[in-house]
């Protein structure tokens, strides 16, 4: 079978880059066409809730400099949303009435903020953080503020506390958890970051609901919880997790999973032969894993796309990278891989939690499902390793033994 000579990308961000220069470097000299809603070029996310907002960096990290399209004839074109796919024509309709016909689609819309379902969600002084546009407001915001209210202990509310602390503004972060971070890293692990907050200044409210946000026209005054306390806010950040973006799929007849995502096998394809979905979006059942899963950091989407370049060329690859990110927040600096199940998994311990100077390990059966390195540099090839290939090693190996050597 002849290999495609048009292929279309939708979404212009991390993913869908990587995914356009992976087909340039493996030799594709057929039309690449990459369509984005936003009016910037493809740019990574983490320096938006980490470096631009905290005031020391003006842009993002883009995926590649602004010549880089052009010169390896990849057709861009920003400010064009994607409205309806039809697959028996294999063509892509934009919100301007243009066409776009494929020989092989690949899907990277990406996420958008969640919000909640309260009265007064709309009020000026309301943000969530998206994009650079989203971040330059809100680090804008700070500078003007006295109160700020975060709705959400997660990675982004917990990442924005410290930045909003960094410009001297009043900090209140609320969650029906009772610890920043639970889900991912358990009481103990998440202890760690609740208690640097509170030492930077951050008070919490855990365990609250939000049941309004109160104001006018001229702003948000307030947050009023579930149990009747009202927190004065002149500025709130809805930081309450991303939906992904599957309603195109979801018209088209693609099969969306129970996590949300559109559902892909493990080379990333769809339950339509020649349509791939790579980030946010790709629910994939993980041959290491052994189960689908659907992860939104930005080394998925930018690994996924760079990958699955090679399946959109005909090769029938699986995806096998284990998830990755990391944070900074004030003098802490993490980096987790794997995906564990905090509330199942066996918590390990290497250093000391009050020094924030250790290497936390989340065992299931045995085999290390993740690991976690806080201020602690030297052993991440070891811990790539350990994850990557499921090791299975005994709590006290973790604790004491070589890292490089049980890798």
């Amino acid at each position: 079978m002849a290999g495609p000579q048009r292929i279309v990308i939708v979404g212009a961000g991390l993913g869908g880059a990587s995914a356009a220069a992976s087909l340039r470097e493996r030799g594709f000299t057929g039309d690449v066409v990459v369509l984005g809603a936003e009016s910037h070029r493809p740019y990574e996310l983490p320096p938006l809730s980490k470096a631009v907002l905290l005031g020391d960096a003006d842009e993002p990290d883009w995926a590649h400099e602004d010549g880089f399209y052009r010169e390896h004839d990849i057709d861009l074109r920003l400010g064009t949303t994607a409205t309806r796919i039809e697959l028996g024509s294999r063509t892509v309709i934009d919100g301007h009435g243009g066409e776009h016909p494929f020989d092989r689609l690949l899907l990277t819309t990406g996420s958008h903020p969640r919000t909640l379902p309260v009265p007064g969600t709309d009020l000026p002084g309301i943000h969530t953080l998206r994009t650079i546009d989203d971040s330059l407001a809100l680090r804008a915001a700070f500078g003007k503020a006295r109160q700020v209210v975060i709705v959400g202990a997660g990675w982004i509310g917990t990442e924005a506390a410290a930045a909003a602390r960094r410009h001297g503004v009043d900090v209140t972060v609320v969650d029906l958890v009772s610890a920043p971070l639970l889900s991912v890293l358990g009481s103990e692990v998440a202890a760690v970051f609740r208690d640097l907050h509170s030492e930077h200044g951050v008070r919490w409210r855990l365990g609250s609901g939000v049941a309004e946000f109160t104001g006018g026209p001229e702003g948000v005054r307030g947050v009023r919880l579930t149990d009747g306390t009202e927190l004065p806010a002149d500025l709130v950040l809805m930081a309450v997790g991303a939906a992904p973006r599957v309603d195109l799929a979801r018209l088209a007849g693609l099969e969306v999973s129970d996590d949300g995502g559109i559902s892909v096998d493990a080379t990333l394809r769809t339950v339509a032969p020649d349509v791939y979905a790579a980030g946010d979006i790709a629910s994939q059942f993980h041959p290491r894993l052994d189960r689908r899963v659907r992860v939104e950091h930005w080394s998925n989407a930018k690994d996924q796309g760079t990958h699955v370049a090679g399946n959109l060329l005909g090769a029938q690859e699986p995806y096998l990278a284990s998830p990755f990110f990391f944070s900074d927040q004030y003098d802490l600096g993490c980096e987790y891989r794997g995906l564990a199940n905090p509330d199942t998994d066996e918590l390990v311990v290497r250093g000391d939690l009050r020094s924030r100077e250790f290497i936390a390990f989340w065992l299931a059966d045995g085999a290390v499902r993740a690991a976690m390195n806080v201020n602690v540099w030297d052993d991440t090839a070891a811990l790539k390793s350990l994850v990557d290939n499921q090791k299975r090693v005994s709590p006290d190996e973790l604790k004491h033994a070589s890292l490089a050597g049980l890798a």
